[in-house]
């Protein structure tokens, strides 16, 4: 465990003392603790044994490239702020730096005032990064019994399953294809009182109609043309423990009144025999429909229903659960590479701003295909976007589109109909501005994320910052009169 040094800590990385003098004078009239370090060495060493809340990493050092700590710092994966200093005739490499993991840049000259207040801001931003982590630890957790998420919607899911699990209570899961429902009854069924008894699984969308009877209950010998053996069907052997029912909305309506009976007795006969048989089972099911709709529709009894649906449990979209994306990829790639024999240790930048702006509509089932495409056909140790087969890159892309909310422009006169002549002049705007707006918005969009809305715009963000710069730059350059 690294020391942490004070409770703002600042590494100033930077060779001229003079300017090392000023900058420090700066920061600790402000109360923030400076350690300085002259050289690249002597930077990654402070790195490498104290923790800090920023890094002031001027690029243009004696032994080495700034970028070569930066580099350090995303290797070791060190939690801390990275804010690059440059000359004004190295700006595109600043921009490239922040492109790269830093969170700003300053130009020099630097006046105290700019100094401060990115200083401040990027503190700022830490300290509530540190109370969410602190609060997360102690009350949240990032995996639950194989089922993987830190958002706040799979905390709801988790703290349902650890108060349901133990009831005999049925439990009804819902949620799009993909999103785990399976690894949740699993999961119910380890933290009940039955995890030592069996949980069997049937698939109702899986089983033909005719051979569905037999695989819940059982037959006979002689019972149907191929019945050369009696057989014991899910009931019994789940006897004592869970009978988890999946895609239970697929069952057939004539099987859906045998399933209430044998709920509501706990009694059933093998297809075939006269003789009732009693079992203890608890009932959990699924399915990726909306139940009450399929009510409405007549296609799944409305008593049955609410017998089994007691306690019910939705599974969210990835979707809707945030940074849930990332963690799930990393844990995936790290299985897939283990059983591939891969050396993959993470994604690219790029590749997890897109990752997180697609809408996953196959969720987890889908992403864990698409990186298993990526492990099974790439090599090296990170994933980037260049590794996408083109199929799978078109369908991200769009759906990056997509979900960022800017709809393309359309394809011509037959998308829109005929151009509106009455339009007037004045309502076209010149290129740049409309260019700017698109940025800006996409911007917004990304929650003020500049590389992930250049990832978006398929542009690179040193682009954008030298856009930005040059708007700034024309807006404070006075009128001629």
């Amino acid at each position: 465990m690294r020391e942490r040094v004070g409770n703002t800590s600042i590494l100033l990385v930077e060779d001229s003392l003079p300017l090392a003098t000023l900058y420090h004078e700066y920061l600790s009239a402000q109360g923030h603790q400076v350690v300085h370090a002259a050289d690249g060495e002597q930077a990654l060493q402070a790195l490498g044994s104290q923790r800090f809340h920023l890094v002031l990493l001027d690029l243009s050092l004696p032994d080495m490239h700034g970028f070569e700590v930066l580099r350090f710092v995303n290797e070791q994966r060190i939690d801390v702020s990275v804010v690059v200093v440059t000359a004004n005739d190295s700006a595109e490499v600043a921009m490239d730096a922040v492109h790269l993991g830093a969170v700003d840049f300053l130009t020099k000259p630097i006046d105290a005032s700019r100094l401060l207040v990115t200083v401040n801001n990027v503190l700022k931003q830490h300290h509530l990064a540190d109370l969410l982590d602190s609060y997360q630890q102690r009350y949240e957790r990032d995996s639950f019994e194989g089922l993987v998420g830190a958002s706040p919607v799979m905390q709801g899911v988790y703290r349902v399953i650890e108060n349901a699990a133990s009831s005999r209570a049925s439990i009804f899961i819902t949620g799009e294809s993909g999103t785990g429902k399976e690894l949740c009854a699993e999961a119910i069924h380890r933290r009940s009182d039955r995890s030592g008894k069996p949980l069997i699984t049937i698939n109702c969308a899986a089983i033909p109609r005719d051979l569905m009877e037999s695989e819940i209950f059982g037959h006979m010998k002689g019972a149907f043309t191929g019945a050369h053996a009696e057989r014991d069907g899910a009931a019994t052997l789940a006897d004592g423990g869970t009978l988890f029912l999946d895609e239970l909305c697929e069952m057939d309506l004539e099987l859906q009144s045998k399933l209430l009976r044998f709920i509501q007795s706990g009694t059933f006969q093998k297809v075939g025999s006269s003789v009732s048989q009693q079992v203890d089972i608890r009932f959990v099911c699924a399915t990726n429909r909306d139940p009450l709709d399929e009510v409405r529709a007549g296609r799944f009894r409305e008593d049955l229903y609410y017998r089994l649906h007691v306690i019910p449990l939705r599974l969210p979209p990835l979707r809707e659960r945030g940074n849930d994306c990332l963690l799930i990829a990393r844990k995936l790639l790290r299985d897939i590479c283990e059983r591939e024999g891969k050396a993959f240790a993470g994604f690219s930048r790029e590749l997890e701003a897109i990752m997180q702006a697609y809408p996953w509509p196959g969720n987890v089932r889908e992403l864990e295909n698409v990186i298993m495409n990526m492990v099974v056909l790439g090599e090296g140790t990170e994933l980037t976007a260049a590794m996408l087969p083109e199929s799978l890159d078109t369908r991200l892309q769009v759906g990056a589109v997509k979900a960022s909310g800017v709809a393309p422009e359309p394809a011509g006169p037959a998308a829109t109909g005929a151009f509106d002549r009455r339009r007037a002049d004045d309502e076209i705007r010149p290129l740049w501005l409309e260019e700017k707006r698109i940025i800006e918005r996409a911007i917004d969009i990304c929650g003020g994320n500049l590389p992930k809305a250049a990832a978006l715009l398929e542009v690179s963000a040193s682009t954008l910052y030298r856009k930005r710069q040059a708007w700034e730059k024309s807006a404070t350059e006075p009128v001629p009169g």
